[in-house]
């Protein structure tokens, strides 16, 4: 019998919430093997070792960080303050100086082309309020430069494909991915009509150029990258959140919240493996580099359950 896709092998407790809310989208740092979560609760970013099952240290005074992003080869850390409309940029390691950068309005989703030092923030915006819903490009080198891109509305997560160059970005309403080229950084691209409602989890294998994109309709589609072309579509257990890709493993993982489990896809082709209990409201995860370990992060017992990866 094949080895289970994940199996718990323990639990990380991280510091108890202070207010509403509780964690975020979370990135691993690959030189340390290090969580960087966002603990929206807390408003800070909580950092901890998923196999020595030790929560680290916390780096405070990220008001409603919503994203944590890891650039291993910049060595950077990003946040996404979204109740400060700024970004947070710091080294990796304990008691960080953070470079706080202005934003559009309530940042969420992150992607960095290092390449060009280039901060995409995905602006969810604010509905009573026209000209709110932004992408905002900063480059991070010399003066810090900032370019605003309207959207047709509000985002969700975003991705950057280094091969190609290109940010995609996921719009719930009206459902799409729209594709910015940071050589045209004053317009989108193109974009690529979602049939399902709420496209909102996203990534991509750049091995095959396909996007894999979760849509609140409880529906993961999988698209051509270079033409939008739909490839496959396939029901999910729920409203999703968070999806990564394993490159090594070919797997995909797809967090829904309600009613707290992962759903584990093969991607050669697209057939779900199964379905694996976490915790209501359980709806983001960070993939280790390596494709070994999986973490999910519990909201009601304020902690992390660590999954090793087989199959």
């Amino acid at each position: 019998m094949s080895e289970a896709p994940l199996r718990l092998e323990g639990y990380v407790d991280l510091p108890p919430h202070k207010g509403k809310g509780g964690f975020d989208h979370a990135a691993v740092h690959a030189a340390t093997g290090h969580v960087y979560v966002a603990h929206t609760a807390n408003d800070s970013v909580d950092v901890f070792d998923p196999l020595r099952r030790e929560c680290l240290y916390s780096i405070p005074d990220l008001p409603g960080v919503a994203g944590a992003l890891v650039s291993d080869e910049g060595q950077l850390i990003l946040s996404s303050n979204r109740g400060a409309d700024t970004i947070g940029v710091f080294a990796p390691g304990r008691d960080p100086v953070v470079r706080r950068l202005g934003v559009g309005v309530r940042p969420n989703g992150l992607a960095y082309d290092h390449r060009r030092q280039l901060v995409l923030a995905a602006n969810v915006g604010d509905e009573a309020t026209p000209g709110t819903h932004t992408v905002s490009l900063v480059w991070l080198g010399g003066d810090s430069v900032r370019r605003e891109i309207a959207v047709p509305g509000r985002t969700r997560w975003t991705v950057f494909d280094p091969t190609t160059e290109l940010f995609y970005v996921n719009i719930a309403k009206p459902s799409l991915i729209i594709v910015i080229d940071p050589r045209q950084p004053d317009r989108i691209a193109r974009s690529y009509a979602i049939a399902h409602a709420g496209a909102h989890g996203l990534d991509i294998d750049i091995e095959t150029q396909r996007l894999f994109c979760a849509c609140d309709a409880g529906v993961l589609v999988t698209l051509d990258a270079r033409s939008g072309g739909v490839l496959d579509e396939k029901p999910l257990s729920g409203v999703p959140d968070v999806v990564w890709f394993n490159r090594q493993r070919r797997q995909l993982y797809v967090a829904v919240g309600d009613p707290g489990v992962i759903d584990v896809f093969a991607t050669s082709p697209v057939t779900k493996l199964v379905t694996v209990e976490t915790e209501g409201g359980a709806h983001t995860t960070a993939l280790s580099p390596s494709g070994d370990w999986l973490c999910a992060f519990l909201p009601r017992t304020h902690r992390a359950a660590v999954y090793r990866i087989g199959g």
